[in-house]
């Protein structure tokens, strides 16, 4: 992060929110989606997204300066980048995440005092209660699969596939990450262990993927059910939702699951032992804001609870520009 210098520095940081409210409201509006059609003047966009004139020019002149969109003469088109990652039919679309982090993180960031004076979310963190509707499970899919759809093929290459037949992703969604490694490695047979709920999800995602013969959905609790077997038990963005204590029995839930030589495969956005990672401490206090009991954790507490459990582990990897990969071999 670039050093704060001046009181002019301080006052652009303490307003951020509103830069990324831009971004945010331009999702919300599929103003991407829009221009990917073709380049818009302010009064089409207008029309297009059914806005009023007041303020228009002013966003997307924002926008402009973000890099997001660029302006020729009058007309408004999207960037390079929007145009990969910003556009709701690209397959490298990450909005999803965002779009769920506008509705949930935006209005929970604003009552970080009253998270910070009671340790209690500030969010809607009934899970089961947001999968059973199906508007909210269409923007924790869409999430979901941003997130898998940057991280799915570094882990593809982060391991070595060739002695494994069988990999399960537990709390794996509708099956976006497993698609990936089936599909990088053909050998390789998938599974997702997730809440019954996701299983029409998943269905519907696997047949899309042309892959419902090569992965399989299985529906239980991870507190409560047995896991099925697999010789590579993958676990990313699961444990920080939880307690140490409930991470410790995921992890021995996994070990019950792997035959000797199986490997537990752990990823998630750890925090540093020295405290120098602005992205994952902010992503851990997001955690805070949204569960009970989650945050990011470091690499030396996950790697206690998998010996804990009887793995040997090797040393903490980087995985991509944010995550860190952990391998337990039982």
């Amino acid at each position: 992060m670039t050093s704060l210098t001046s009181p002019a520095d301080i006052i652009r940081l303490g307003m951020s929110f509103s830069t990324a409210k831009c971004l945010l409201t331009g999702l919300r509006y599929d103003l991407f989606g829009k221009l990917a059609d073709g380049p818009l003047d302010a009064g089409q966009v207008q029309a297009e997204l059914g806005l009023h004139e007041r303020g228009v020019r002013d966003f997307l002149s924002v926008l402009v300066n973000l890099g997001l969109l660029q302006r020729d003469g009058q007309r408004y088109r999207n960037s390079t980048t929007s145009e990969r990652y910003l556009v709701r039919d690209s397959p490298s679309y990450v909005g999803g995440f965002l779009e769920r982090a506008d509705r949930m993180l935006y209005p929970a960031w604003g009552r970080l005092d009253e998270m910070l004076r009671t340790g209690r979310p500030t969010a809607e963190a009934d899970y089961l209660e947001m999968v059973r509707d199906p508007g909210r499970l269409r923007q924790f899919l869409g999430m979901m699969d941003a997130l898998t759809t940057l991280i799915g093929p570094e882990l593809a290459q982060a391991l070595d596939w060739s002695g494994h037949r069988s990999v399960l992703d537990l709390g794996g969604a509708r099956g976006n990450l497993v698609a990936g490694l089936v599909k990088a490695h053909p050998h390789l047979r998938g599974g997702v262990f997730d809440l019954p709920v996701m299983a029409e999800p998943f269905a519907e995602h696997m047949a899309a993927l042309g892959l419902t013969d090569r992965v399989a959905f299985h529906g239980g609790d991870f507190f409560r059910d047995d896991l099925p077997a697999a010789e590579v038990i993958v676990v990313g963005h699961v444990l920080h939702d939880w307690a140490p204590e409930q991470c410790r029995a995921i992890v021995r839930k996994a070990y019950a699951a792997l035959e000797p030589g199986g490997v537990l495969v752990v990823y998630d956005r750890m925090v540093d032992d020295g405290l120098t990672d602005l992205t994952n401490l902010v992503v851990s206090l997001s955690m805070m804001l949204t569960t009970e009991g989650g945050a990011e954790y470091t690499p030396g507490e996950y790697r206690s609870w998998l010996e804990e459990a009887g793995f040997r582990v090797g040393d903490a990897r980087q995985l991509g520009e944010t995550d860190t990969l952990l391998v337990g071999i039982k």
